[in-house]
């Protein structure tokens, strides 16, 4: 499995880590069983998958639990990456992103007693405030608790160009988590020369770690799908307007052809989208959620499709050949 270190920063991840969101259960349809996800972290860890990227909200929880109880004794050999700020208030209730001091403390030791360790490598804030907290407030109450040990390295999810230099104003800002895709560029407009470019507390600038989440358009870069394909209502899949109408026709058209390459390659669709990622400017790593082992044996294939060079032009002339 290939390394790469998040910049500015000691830990050296594998280029594809493994989201925990689809574990958690809620939200992900029906077929999502405890001892599969355990099996698949356990594949994860066998293939050199060495980060995992969770979240509090991911089944309220449950996420960490499976976790947890897949890796055992490995838990401490590997590299944990949480979230921090989402309240949800019970069953029906809007979760929303509460970015208070007192409810970040809160949610970070929450946090750290389900994960069942004393520090957290990467901590996230998972979404901008929606209750108008100021982000000088949030980030300095981050910084106090990075002092006090609770974690290590700070990122940011889910923040815009602007706001990723404001909070480097008020804290030292470690890496960004985004969506990214074949499917999903917003990316390459502001965000992608922030990065590259991104500033320090001293006017110098940086290149700040990206961490791409949805590389596979939650599946539908993966070639599964056809366009009568449903998913159950238990499925945030059959609301999502990426899966309906003419917008997923034509992504289905990109994904077919896609895989023509793939079959004359021997590989699957999903490794194909997911080192079209890692190959991009200003991109570091790829978060791959996965329901099964077998997801995992796709997703680390793209690890072996990333030098060869003869392979991309083909797929980047396919790629611009969609705006979606």
């Amino acid at each position: 499995m290939l390394r790469r270190k998040l910049p500015g920063t000691d830990l050296d991840l594998s280029v594809v880590g493994m989201g925990c969101w689809a574990m958690g259960g809620l939200w992900w349809g029906d077929d999502v069983r405890d001892d599969v996800s355990q099996a698949a972290v356990e594949r994860a860890l066998d293939l050199g998958i060495n980060w995992f990227d969770t979240a509090p909200l991911y089944g309220h929880g449950h996420a960490d639990e499976v976790l947890v109880r897949a890796l055992g004794s490995r838990k401490n050999d590997v590299i944990l990456a949480s979230k921090v700020g989402v309240r949800w208030d019970g069953e029906g209730q809007h979760a929303r992103s509460d970015l208070t001091p007192a409810w970040i403390r809160a949610d970070l030791e929450a946090n750290l007693k389900r994960l069942g360790v004393e520090t957290i490598d990467l901590l996230q804030i998972h979404w901008p405030c929606e209750l108008e907290t100021p982000l000088e407030e949030s980030i300095g109450t981050l910084e106090s608790l990075r002092k006090e040990g609770k974690f290590r390295y700070l990122g940011l999810c889910n923040y815009d160009a602007a706001e990723l230099r404001e909070a480097a104003r008020w804290g030292h800002i470690d890496s960004l988590q985004t969506p990214y895709s074949m499917l999903r560029r917003e990316f390459e407009a502001e965000l992608q020369p922030q990065v590259l470019a991104f500033p320090n507390e001293d006017g110098t600038t940086r290149q700040l770690g990206v961490l791409a989440y949805e590389p596979l358009c939650r599946g539908l870069l993966t070639g599964k799908y056809t366009a009568t394909h449903k998913f159950p209502d238990s499925d945030l899949r059959s609301h999502d307007e990426r899966w309906q109408g003419p917008r997923f026709l034509k992504a289905l058209t990109l994904v077919s052809r896609l895989g023509l390459v793939a079959k004359r390659r021997g590989v699957p669709v999903a490794a194909l989208a997911l080192a079209w990622v890692l190959r991009q400017p200003g991109m570091t790593l790829a978060i791959a959620g996965a329901k099964t082992p077998q997801q995992i044996d796709e997703h680390v294939q793209a690890v072996g499709l990333l030098d060869q060079a003869d392979l991309w032009p083909e797929i980047d002339r396919l790629v611009a050949s969609f705006r979606g």
